[in-house]
């Protein structure tokens, strides 16, 4: 009674329906999203669906209605009827080809935002304000940002001379800082500092991919900047031309543009612009006047002026965020002018949303001001703002096909940088403010077939492939070699490639087929003779069951305690029935059948069995339906594997691994040594189900048994001894028979260990040893384990978990400095034009302050709560795991320790994933040697000043907006500087000391600017 049907991954196309029930076509992304309304004004902020709310800069009331969801139609594939029936007329299951099913997500919401002081999203939620200062800036979201201009190719240039020290010189680090943060991932740049010569301030020698760790490199240098020397323009701004025109290396090919930071000068360097960058300025230039002072600055307006950029003044620290990032408008002007052919929707990388709505991704639109001043006026040319429409991975996950591709088969989406759009590896854990940016080949374990496929994927070319590749155990305690079948395909209108992943195994699968045994009876699906044995009244006799956690239907409660969600399933079950819409028949057909099938192998076989005679605690089979079924019903209590066989770590490793697949209980080197109490321990020995149905392979199910590990430790004796039987006498070793290698007759000389492909000690011949199954044997013999490694009867898989969250260094309870002092430095009292700018006269003001006042030099508590940068923060953590090497017979070999020397006898146990060593036991702590790792550390992740040697493939956005013809450049930012008068300062300060307010006065202008 079997349906079959063809399930090869079919990409980019829908197959007839009579050939399959469940396709894999990539539909238009942009239908996925059927944007719901939400707005919300006032500020930088933002909110996720089902609320509609309005909010003033100057009130913090709001007025909120609901707003009604949207949801788009889903479409389903009905199976065909089968050509081929029983007696019965129709057959219990089938066999289906596993495809992803073309289903259309709904959206997450609808978002617009301006670059000056408005926000707005639809619908929205109230917005969760910090609990102290929010510094929530929609303009350095990672949406905003690539939608609101081309991709970048820039150079930072810092002046470190003489004349930059003290708070001038913070106030360009922290400059520097802000600008790499208006960066995304498909903007490239270099950091430099200059004085009579210009060298990079990092390790990085030419323009790198402004990603998370090249920009923290980056950050990290520029805090080691140290101001001496004379200002020199000309070194400078050689170095940043030479870097832009290296056309040698990887970059953005788009808008070019040099960031130059300077307290002021006098030189316009006008020699290397015409030498550069006239008469084509395809280099855009913008200078950034810091700190207070009383240069000219004439010069810098000129520069940026003459080169189609902007200058910009930043006089305190909080003129930093608004200034570093309005050169965003400038380069917006070409986008601007293009009009209708700028009008494409840019896709952005995967980032956490800021409210919680977790990953997304934003198809962003810009906004333009297309009108004119007034008659025969030019055309506006300001960017306003950007739009989008936020899609959140779990809507695009549920419409995935979760559990007709197996345990081992998954869908995956990358875009042009390489980076997983979706993926199971795909769990960042830090917070919103760092955007996520998990490479494929990081998601993976990197070789150069996968790398061969990505590349592809970026190209937007379709293609399959069959490769021998290294994966992750569920734990990440395991590697295996196993076959996966590659199939990738481009999703039209958008920047991304799904990809197919699946077993050879993998290519088909069982569907139940209950209804004709539903509707015969009429009645509920719990009147099913298959249902009773799910009933807990059954356990007793016919082993306990666990069930799979899956939405069998909408109405069905969740629960974390397997017991409980039984419970709540027996109970819909009473109530629904078998053409109930709110359920899933394929989920809940597969269950009904698999709790039938494995309740006939208790009656068949394993209610018959004496498990103590063979030392068993327990018998079980788990399937792909959802069932694991545990006999007896006690072995039950101590049963720890996950409800889900699919997310089960012995359940996957067994369906890639032919033979007995043996796991140890899992031990901690933290932990205590296990606790041989009442026989609880023991050790899960799991094979796959594999049968052949029409000449296609299946492995539907995985069946096994524990073993008590104190019982079979005194097996292995026996196994591992000349005697052939437990109960046969001990052979007397003599001349005619040798027993150098019995690890029983010579227990108290030789040590004999089973361990398994991951290098953790399974059993072993030594009493004491017992309570160390579980560890990995590094921790149990050091030395044998290095011998092992040595001898290539293990190989070592290094890689780096990027997605890993660490808590930050907890600060000191007090300050280690007066609240608010500005320490100057020596060059600061040489230079006489620092005392006459307010950093002095505020250093002056404390002073006054402290000697009246003396709590004002007393330090403040440190509140770390609600501190955003007291949460956890992204981390590097370094794996390592071992695997069966190139060695596969039996192997005799010495440890050289000098006067101690081991002799060790290791084979590889056919069938299993076993490793048999005799080894005489160490003489003499001489032979201690390196202790092997396979724990997860901390590390600071691999040398990104030599991967930045080698980049991986990527491609830039498709389109490029970096020039116009008609673009008006004569707006190019001005200012003015004006020495401070020395009486009012000194008038002031007096006046402020004394508590006196002040008379009328002269209003003083040290500063003007006109921003854009």
């Amino acid at each position: 009674m079997l349906r079959r049907t063809s399930r090869r991954p079919t990409a980019g196309r829908t197959t007839s329906r009579r050939k399959t029930s469940c396709t894999m076509t990539p539909r238009r992304t942009p239908n996925w999203m059927t944007p719901r309304s939400r707005m919300w004004r006032g500020g930088p902020r933002s909110a996720p669906c089902g609320w509609t709310s309005w909010r003033t800069p100057t009130s913090r009331t709001r007025s909120t209605t609901r707003t009604q969801q949207c949801r788009s139609p889903r479409t389903s594939t009905k199976a065909p009827p089968s050509s081929s029936t029983s007696s019965t007329g129709r057959r219990p299951w089938r066999t289906c080809s596993r495809r992803t099913a073309g289903r259309t997500p709904r959206c997450c919401g609808r978002s617009s935002a301006a670059p000056r002081e408005s926000h707005a999203t639809t619908p929205a939620t109230p917005w969760r304000a910090p609990k102290k200062i929010d510094l929530y800036d929609v303009r350095r979201r990672p949406w905003y940002i690539q939608g609101a201009s081309s991709p970048k190719d820039m150079v930072i240039i810092v002046d470190v001379s003489g004349s930059v020290s003290g708070l001038t010189l913070k106030l360009m680090k922290t400059s520097v800082c802000e600008m790499l943060d208006t960066l995304s991932d498909d903007d490239y740049v270099n950091v430099a500092s200059f004085n009579e010569k210009a060298q990079p301030v990092s390790c990085f020698t030419h323009l790198v991919q402004a990603n998370v760790r090249n920009k923290k490199v980056f950050k990290e240098a520029v805090q080691g900047m140290v101001a001496k020397g004379t200002t020199g323009y000309k070194a400078g701004f050689e170095y940043a031309f030479d870097q832009l025109q290296n056309s040698n290396i990887t970059r953005a090919n788009c808008n070019k543009m040099i960031m130059m930071f300077t307290d002021g000068g006098e030189d316009r360097v006008q020699d290397v612009f015409e030498k550069y960058n006239w008469p084509n300025r395809t280099v855009r230039v913008f200078t950034f006047s810091v700190g207070q002072h009383n240069y000219d600055v004439t010069p810098l307006q000129w520069m940026a002026c003459a080169n189609k950029g902007y200058y910009f003044e930043i006089p305190s620290i909080g003129a930093i965020r608004i200034n570093t990032q309005e050169y965003l408008d400038v380069l917006g002007r070409p986008m601007v002018l293009a009009g209708k052919e700028a009008k494409q929707v840019q896709w952005t990388n995967v980032y956490e949303d800021a409210l919680g709505l977790g990953l997304v991704v934003t198809g962003t639109l810009p906004v333009f001001n297309l009108t004119q001043d007034g008659p025969g006026e030019k055309k506006n040319q300001l960017i306003l703002g950007v739009m989008g429409i936020d899609v959140a991975l779990n809507d695009i996950k549920r419409l995935t096909p979760n559990y007709t591709l197996g345990a081992n088969g998954y869908v995956f989406a990358i875009d042009l940088n390489g980076y997983v759009l979706l993926h199971p590896n795909l769990k960042p854990q830090s917070n919103f403010r760092e955007p996520v940016t998990l490479d494929f080949l990081d998601a993976e374990l990197e070789d150069e077939n996968k790398e061969e496929i990505r590349r592809s994927m970026i190209d937007g070319n379709r293609g399959h492939k069959q490769i021998r590749t290294l994966v992750k155990s569920l734990d990440e305690r395991y590697i295996d070699e196993v076959t996966r079948n590659y199939t990738w395909v481009p999703i039209r209108n958008t920047n991304y490639s799904l990809g197919l992943v699946l077993p050879p195994y993998g290519t088909f699968y069982l569907q139940a087929n209950l209804s004709d045994q539903i509707l015969q009876v009429k009645l509920p699906i719990s009147k099913l003779k298959d249902f009773e044995f799910l009933l807990p009244s059954s356990f007793e006799s016919e082993g306990h069951v666990f069930i799979a956690p899956r939405e069998y239907c909408k109405d069905l409660n969740a629960s974390d305690n397997n017991t409980e969600f039984l419970k709540n399933f027996i109970e819909l079950m009473e109530k629904v029935t078998p053409d109930s819409k709110q359920c899933n028949n394929f989920l809940l057909h597969n269950l009904i059948l698999d709790t039938g099938v494995t309740q006939q192998l208790v009656e068949r076989a394993w209610r018959d069995q004496d498990l103590n005679t063979y030392s068993l605690l327990a018998v079980f089979a788990a399937t792909d339906g959802g069932i694991t079924r545990v006999f007896p019903n006690k072995a039950a209590e101590d049963w720890t594997e996950s409800p889900e066989p699919f997310s089960a770590s012995f359940y996957r490793r067994s369906l890639d691994n032919r033979g007995y697949v043996f796991k140890p209980p899992h031990q901690d080197a933290l932990l205590r040594p296990l606790e041989l109490e009442n026989d609880t321990v023991g050790i899960l020995v799991s094979t796959a189900v594999e049968f052949s149905l029409g000449g296609r392979t299946l492995r539907p199910a995985v069946v096994g048994v524990k073993l008590d590990l104190e019982a079979w430790a005194e097996k292995f004796k026996v196994l591992a001894s000349n005697r052939t039987h437990q109960d046969q006498p001990q052979k007397q070793c003599g001349p005619s028979s040798h027993c150098e290698m019995d690890c029983e007759v010579n227990n108290e000389d030789l040590l004999c260990v089973l361990i398994d492909d991951g290098g953790f000690l399974v059993l072993s011949n030594q009493n004491h040893q017992w309570d160390q199954v579980g560890r990995f044997f590094s921790e149990v013999d050091a030395n044998l384990m290095l011998a092992l490694y040595n001898n290539s009867f293990y190989t070592r898989k290094e890689s780096y978990d990027y997605q890993a969250a660490c808590a930050p260094q907890p600060p000191g309870n007090l300050g280690a400095a007066p609240r608010g002092v500005f320490v100057p430095t020596i060059a600061d009292f040489l230079n006489l034009a620092w005392w006459t700018s307010a950093a002095a006269w505020s250093l002056f003001q404390q002073l006054l302050y402290g000697l009246i006042y003396h709590s004002w030099f007393q330090a403040d508590p440190a509140e770390a709560e609600g501190n955003p940068e007291a949460r956890e923060s992204s981390c590097v953590m370094k794996q390592t795991q071992y695997y069966f090497g190139s060695v596969n017979a039996s192997y005799n070999a010495i440890i050289d320790c000098g006067n101690c020397s081991r002799l060790f006898h290791a084979q590889r146990l056919t069938n299993t994933n076993l490793l048999f060593v005799v080894a005489e036991k160490p003489l003499c702590s001489q032979c201690e040697a390196g202790r092997l790792l396979q724990k997860e550390t901390h590390s600071d992740g691999p040398e990104q000043c030599e991967l930045v040697q080698r980049p991986r493939y990527r491609r830039g956005p498709h389109i490029c907006f970096d020039y116009n013809a008609t673009e008006d450049t004569s707006d190019c930012g001005r200012g003015a500087s004006f020495p401070p008068s020395l009486s009012i300062l000194v008038s002031l300060q007096l006046l402020l000391l004394l508590g006196l307010p002040p008379g009328p006065q002269a209003p003083v202008r040290a500063q003007a600017s006109r921003r854009l």
